[in-house]
């Protein structure tokens, strides 16, 4: 397809018109060349049918370039700061002090009870509560962790999994006692159950009863909170259990598949929910090769989407991802050269597409991270947006030979991936007979041995090592956190009525029994405040637990 082609044409005048619009100082160049020049936009002398269909267009299937015409041009990615811990009034601060400093979009991290489905006072808690993550027992919780937050104006991301239906239902009800309908509501829940088998282990339920769960959740939000992404698939922590970057995109569209495939079968109609999913990715340090693997993911789904499930809508074919700087590449040592693998990391995320960014902070290899390396990380998405110039243009590495060679190796090698996965039978068969655990245990293992021969320099760790000053200042979690929070759930049981609250989870439990969906009984037991304990209990007795 040659310059002359019609679309191609229309393509590149609204690009330019873009750019015009957005850069005014760029019009009197583009005057003084004669209109010869498209600012930002390199052309390629002949485009051919292969190209268009590998490469194509932003915002155009299969989305290799992107999901917006524009991308940065247009609109920046949300800064997205992942935080939380000690109590909920604790982290309400550190959420308003990163919305003051310029984040666009809130993150949530609970703490590990509050993860796996038990209140603070439970003695699997003990030691646990508000240590990596924020702990939030009841409705009355959440209400504090967004006070003075308007939840119309926000977009909030929650790490939650296997109880994210009830941590759902508390911020539709916080949203609730602001004036804010659930239609109103923007933001993700994780809800990505199957990795938590192979990767990360905050599982409660069996697969089957979870993906119930899951499909539950899709199909109330299709209803009343349309805005809302019920699903966020995350081949994160895929990587951080030492996957390499093709099994990170193959196991998690594998995992994708099997969302789509079951909420299918539920009979929930695909261009409702397709539109509604989302995905999580890893971004680590080998810069170009981070940018292929957004890009082929990207460009993978969309064929999936297309071609396996005959997707109509081009909404239900795109591929719109968060992604966090990688947490297992941070060093305790010389923690200052974290600052610079997340630079490197960020950077690799914004160029490959992404839609929001977490940067970690330089002392997580040691503790929570303080304030002000805290705010260090969210300046480093500052710098990139503002500084770099990565965002004037739509697409920045588009053509580039390596990068192409990259983004077709890895889509072929992740699709012979999911393709063995379908031969043994799906996911849940292959997390069952531990194929994907193995895989990922294999790569990991790999890896460090390359490390420990001294192939795979890590710098301050085994190479370029320094006798390093004394301790930095760290983030500690007072230990009296837990007797308050403990405290705190006491008097939320003593004030709420205590008949409504049984009641309420006898219908849960009734509910559970059949195969009726679960999020109005479970939004009903938040409301008459419940705590996530006692809910995942009356689950726990039904369902059973995963071992």
């Amino acid at each position: 397809m040659s310059h002359d082609h019609p679309e191609f044409k229309k393509w590149q005048e609204d690009e330019l018109a873009r750019s015009l619009a957005r850069f005014p100082e760029r019009r009197e160049k583009f005057t003084r060349h004669g209109g010869a020049e498209v600012p930002g936009l390199a052309l390629p002398g002949e485009i051919d049918d292969a190209y268009v269909e590998n490469l194509g267009f932003p915002g155009r299937f299969p989305y290799t370039r992107g999901v917006q015409p524009t991308m940065y041009r247009g609109r920046l990615w949300t800064m997205r700061q992942y935080a939380g811990f000690s109590t909920a009034a604790e982290s309400n601060k550190r959420f308003r002090y990163l919305l003051d400093q310029g984040q666009t979009g809130l993150s949530v991290a609970f703490d590990l009870p509050t993860q796996i489905g038990y209140d603070s006072d439970d003695p699997m808690s003990l030691g646990e509560v508000g240590k990596v993550g924020v702990a939030i027992d009841t409705l009355a919780d959440m209400e504090i962790l967004f006070d003075r937050i308007p939840l119309d104006a926000i977009s909030t991301s929650m790490t939650i999994n296997s109880p994210a239906m009830i941590l759902l239902a508390m911020y539709i009800v916080v949203a609730e006692k602001q004036g804010v309908g659930p239609d109103r509501l923007r933001g993700t829940i994780q809800n990505d159950i199957l990795k938590e088998y192979v990767a990360r282990g905050t599982y409660i339920f069996p697969p089957r009863p979870s993906l119930r769960l899951i499909t539950d959740i899709f199909r109330w939000c299709a209803k009343n909170a349309p805005k809302f992404n019920t699903i966020s698939i995350s081949g994160y922590h895929i990587r951080e259990a030492g996957s390499t970057a093709t099994q990170e995109v193959a196991f998690t569209l594998a995992n994708g598949i099997t969302y789509v495939e079951t909420a299918l079968a539920a009979g929930l109609e695909l261009e409702v929910f397709a539109r509604r999913l989302a995905f999580f990715f890893n971004a680590s340090s080998n810069l170009l090769e981070e940018v292929a693997k957004f890009r082929a993911a990207r460009r993978l789904w969309a064929r999936i989407m297309k071609n396996r499930f005959q997707a109509q809508n081009p909404a239900s074919m795109m591929m719109r991802f968060h992604t966090q700087t990688g947490g297992s590449t941070l060093t305790a040592q010389q923690v200052d050269n974290n600052i610079v693998r997340v630079t490197i990391q960020a950077l690799a995320a914004v160029l490959g597409g992404t839609q929001s960014l977490h940067t970690n902070s330089r002392d997580e290899a040691l503790g929570l991270p303080t304030e002000e390396s805290v705010r260090t990380a969210l300046r480093t998405q500052q710098v990139i947006a503002h500084e770099s110039g990565v965002a004037d243009t739509v697409d920045p590495l588009a053509g580039s030979y390596y990068i192409e060679q990259l983004t077709d190796e890895i889509e072929a090698d992740a699709l012979e991936l999911i393709n063995r996965i379908d031969e043994a039978g799906g996911v849940v068969a292959c997390i069952e007979n531990g194929f994907i655990q193995a895989q990922i245990e294999n790569s990991a293992y790999e890896y460090q041995q390359a490390i420990e021969r001294g192939e795979q320099i890590i710098v301050g760790v085994n190479e370029f090592q320094v006798e390093e000053e004394g301790p930095i200042p760290l983030l500690r979690v007072d230990p009296s956190v837990e007797e308050e929070q403990v405290r705190r759930l006491a008097e939320v049981r003593a004030g709420r009525n205590a008949q409504a609250a049984e009641e309420a989870l006898a219908r849960l439990e009734q509910a559970a029994r059949t195969d009726a969906d679960l999020m109005e009984p479970v939004l009903a037991a938040v409301r008459g405040y419940c705590s996530l304990g006692e809910i995942c209990s009356v689950l726990r007795k039904v369902f059973g637990e995963y071992r």
